[in-house]
């Protein structure tokens, strides 16, 4: 086996599965256009083969055909009906583009890399060995990335860029962006925004995805527009399939008063301040007398309320960043005050049996030592399924897994035979000791990610 290993060593192969990891952490977040979109999966269909070829020497041409075949499912509308139930379960996106299919012939540019680097090393050494066997487990991981789900920064509230002299005379609108020509102007509608993971999927957020959202926008579409200066009004009339929106430009960026109107009717209206809501915004329903209100403070809403025939309903507040960092503060305050009295009550119950303290014969303890770590595990998920709002993302819960594998396994050893137990629930609160202090330090990497 580690002398087949050699191959996830070579430069090529080094190479592509550097290209895999920073396109799909990197480029595609900063870029993504048509070449990030197809280096993924230029370079996985290189990779994936030859990782599964070298744990099946023996199902190469299985292999291969099979790779052809599911990346050719994976990439059809017939692979609907199954990534909606992956969904359900795991952080699993695809994008339907048969057009990916011209990364196919990197599967025979694969298959004679492997045919030339068939050569054996006589001695491989333990260095060797152990960074093939570690590029192993990166490959791995970085089939499970490709295919997690992107994130996408929505607009509750109209998001438009103004730019001037477009060079391209036809502009073909798609899901992400809409064009609309006005003379010398392209305005530009934006439905979602690629982004990388957010630490909050709040208004804070939103507003620093589109801080410099003109620029970004042009670098984006590829044209040599010009970025309209800043002090210039412009005032534009858009009519979409959906509905006629006014719009007031401060320069590139929507400023001032916006109506949008649906059969005659009006059904929303606001304020923006250089592209971020601002004071009072109405929306409508088009077909009963409801209606929502909200309140912006900095481009962030902090009031919400529900109106039916004029009549309130209902209102709530709605946590800004700034709240929300508080909240983390009380999270984490609250962690410690917990793992401060569990130690006391084992420096008590230490206290107390100091005659006679519990004791556990070795095969229990080593039984414990091992599945430890697992209660631990389980101990932490429910702490911070209690403690974070929207919930936890399935690869960051399986990496918590090895960590805590990692960590308290040698600790517990220390716990059960170093230290004297004073009684058996010293057993159950060290565990949640431990537990907590894993929470209290996940929620601090959180509580620093929000600050920046």
């Amino acid at each position: 086996m580690t002398e087949r290993l050699k191959i996830l060593i070579s430069p090529l192969f080094i190479l592509f599965l550097t290209l895999l990891i920073t396109n799909d952490f990197f480029l595609k977040v900063e870029f993504h256009n048509a070449i990030t979109g197809k280096l993924s999966d230029f370079s996985g269909l290189f990779i994936f083969p030859i990782f599964w070829s070298v744990i099946f020497p023996q199902r190469k041409l299985l292999v291969f055909i099979s790779t052809a075949v599911l990346f050719t499912f994976w990439k059809s509308a017939y692979s609907e009906g199954l990534i909606q139930f992956l969904t359900r379960h795991f952080n699993i996106g695809r994008t339907v583009d048969l057009s990916d299919l011209i990364a196919l012939p990197m599967l025979l540019f694969a298959w004679f890399y492997m045919e030339n680097n068939s050569m054996r090393w006589s001695n491989p050494t333990l260095m060797v060995r152990l960074t093939a066997c570690f590029i192993g487990i990166v490959t791995v991981f970085s089939f499970c990335a490709t295919s997690q789900l992107r994130y996408i920064q929505s607009f509750d509230q109209p998001q438009y860029v103004l730019l001037k002299d477009p060079t391209l005379q036809e502009f073909h609108s798609y899901d992400e962006f809409e064009f609309y020509k006005r003379d010398s102007f392209l305005v530009v509608k934006i439905n979602y925004l690629n982004i990388g993971e957010p630490v909050e999927s709040d208004d804070y957020n939103k507003n620093q995805s589109i801080k410099n959202l003109d620029q970004d926008i042009l670098r984006l579409i590829g044209d040599s527009a010009r970025l309209v200066p800043l002090e210039k009004i412009t005032l534009l009339k858009i009519d979409t399939e959906r509905s006629v929106d006014s719009l007031r430009f401060n320069g590139g960026r929507l400023d001032g008063r916006f109506t949008r109107t649906k059969g005659g009717k009006r059904i929303m209206e606001g304020f923006y301040k250089m592209g971020l809501e601002d004071s009072t915004w109405t929306i409508r329903d088009t077909i009963g007398n409801h209606k929502v209100v909200k309140t912006f403070v900095n481009g962030e809403a902090n009031h919400i309320q529900y109106f039916s025939d004029d009549k309130l309903k209902s209102s709530s507040r709605i946590n800004t960043r700034s709240d929300t960092i508080f909240n983390t503060y009380m999270k984490l305050a609250t962690l410690i005050l917990c793992m401060v009295g569990i130690c006391y009550l084992l420096h008590k119950n230490h206290r107390n049996t100091a005659q006679g303290h519990f004791e556990l014969k070795l095969g229990w303890k080593l039984l414990l030592c091992f599945l430890a770590p697992l209660l631990i595990w389980l101990f932490y998920i429910g702490i911070m399924l209690l403690f974070v709002n929207d919930g936890l993302d399935t690869f960051t819960v399986i990496a918590t897994l090895f960590f805590i594998f990692i960590i308290f396994l040698p600790l517990m050893f220390v716990v059960l035979f170093l230290i004297k137990l004073g009684k058996e629930i010293d057993i159950f609160l060290y565990l949640l000791l431990f537990a907590l202090a894993c929470s209290a330090l996940a929620i601090y990497i959180r509580l620093e990610a929000l600050s920046n």
